[in-house]
């Protein structure tokens, strides 16, 4: 794979990695925190765009679609919205760095709702990689919209994890069968 490339972190915060989290993937999520850490960093020092790409809901809103499928989490203003563990501490390091962008996003996908595909285009950006949680919810709908969206795809298999085994695994299939995604 060739051309620019950009990183996005997905959902790495404690509602979803934390144990006690509101809708945490537990053991799993907190076993990737040191690639998750390490990956951000490798892109920050190679001075590639690196994207936050962190699910946000509001209290008690009874029109969006999770409602019906998941307990709350990631509530705008609650500490289960803040990134996880050391990668929370590297976020507040370097988020003053030009390449280093939040975006909240209310959807699996990243790209749902948002201006990242722009942000990507307008940076020349061809290749997308993917880390975070979980590997076959929000990084799988984050990795077919940048498929249907023309990107090349890399995921990091060291710094992806899920609540669902099977899941994880089959999601790990479908980006390199499906989506023509390269594992790392």
């Amino acid at each position: 794979m060739t051309g620019k490339r950009a990183l996005i972190n997905i959902d790495y915060t404690c509602d979803f990695v934390a144990e006690g989290g509101a809708l945490t993937c537990g053991e799993p999520g907190r076993k990737i925190e040191k690639a998750m850490v390490d990956v951000t960093k490798e892109f920050l020092d190679a001075g590639d765009f690196v994207v936050f790409a962190i699910d946000r809901h509001e209290a008690s809103d009874p029109f969006h679609p999770e409602t019906r499928l998941f307990p709350p989490h990631n509530i705008n203003g609650t500490a289960g919205r803040r990134l996880y563990g050391e990668l929370g501490a590297w976020y507040e390091r370097n988020k003053a760095a030009e390449q280093v962008y939040w975006m909240d996003k209310t959807r699996y996908s990243a790209f749902a709702g948002t201006d990242l595909e722009l942000r990507l285009r307008a940076r020349g950006i061809t290749e997308v990689h993917l880390i975070g949680v979980c590997t076959d919810i929000c990084v799988l709908h984050t990795a077919v919209d940048a498929y249907n969206k023309g990107f090349s795809i890399v995921v990091h298999e060291r710094a992806v994890a899920s609540f669902d085994a099977e899941g994880h695994e089959w999601a790990l299939r479908h980006f390199k069968n499906a989506l023509g995604a390269a594992i790392r």
